[in-house]
């Protein structure tokens, strides 16, 4: 019963966002103008027409599948590389400050390397989104695994589970709830990557078509691209969130109690 309005209070500040934010922009119009900045509704009419036309999906698709791929490698890679060092411990603490220092590091001075092992096109744009995620899940992925409760495993030891068995119903369930707030993260800083790998080093994609409308001073495109690309990323973020609550006070009795 209290999942109604769990889910009405995750969506509901990403839509108080989004609307403090329009009306920053018309705002801002009004003080900048044309030049500057368009308004609103012109913007949204452009987008509209953008996505109308035939040469815009191409772009579109290869901003999707790079950012998709790079997905795929920042997460599934991260969990993989989280559980190994989670599992050992002498090797997750060797480990865990390097993570620390390499995210630290601003990825943007290691584009240049990115270049040069990948070339132009997407596997640059998809290392570089990959790189800018993966590091985030593994470090929530390894602290979740070394977290694991002992007496649920010794638990299992007792009732004979398998390797397997104690996976699917121990570490899963008890891991499940940080891995996927580290992946949340994930998400957002691989779409940041792919973005930025697509703005100084790309020949399509979302972000070859922004650079080109800012060498053409095109601000209502500008906009409306950036308006494309936040609209995404506050919905899926929203989506994201919304499970990651559901999954810790699923996780917490006390939590669970509360509501």
């Amino acid at each position: 019963m209290s999942g109604g309005p769990l889910s009405l209070r995750s969506w509901r500040d990403p839509i108080l966002v989004a609307i403090s934010l329009v009306a920053l922009w018309q705002v801002l119009h009004q003080i900048a103008g044309d030049s500057a900045v368009t308004a609103p509704a012109p913007t949204l009419a452009h987008l509209w027409e953008m996505i109308g036309q035939a040469r815009f999906l191409p772009h579109l698709r290869e901003t999707g599948l790079a950012f998709l791929q790079a997905l795929v490698i920042a997460c599934g890679g991260g969990v993989l590389i989280g559980v190994a060092l989670g599992g050992h411990k002498l090797t997750g603490e060797v480990a865990e400050p390097i993570l620390v220092a390499l995210y630290s590091v601003p990825k943007i001075t290691l584009y240049p390397v990115i270049l040069l092992l990948f070339g132009l096109g997407m596997p640059a744009k998809v290392a570089f989104g990959a790189l800018h995620g993966i590091i985030p899940v593994v470090l929530f992925t390894m602290n979740a695994v070394r977290n694991v409760n002992r007496t649920y495993l010794r638990a299992g030891r007792a009732m004979r589970l398998t390797p397997v068995q104690t996976g699917w119903h121990i570490l899963i369930p008890a891991t499940l709830p940080e891995i996927f707030s580290g992946l949340r993260i994930g998400f957002s800083l691989t779409l940041l990557g792919t973005m930025l790998g697509e703005l100084f080093a790309s020949q399509r994609g979302l972000g070859f078509l922004l650079m080109t409308a800012i060498d053409l001073h095109d601000v209502k495109t500008i906009l409306a691209i950036a308006v494309l690309i936040s609209a995404f990323a506050i919905i899926a973020n929203a989506a994201l969130l919304a499970i990651d609550r559901r999954l810790h006070r699923g996780a917490s009795p006390e939590a669970s109690e509360k509501s």
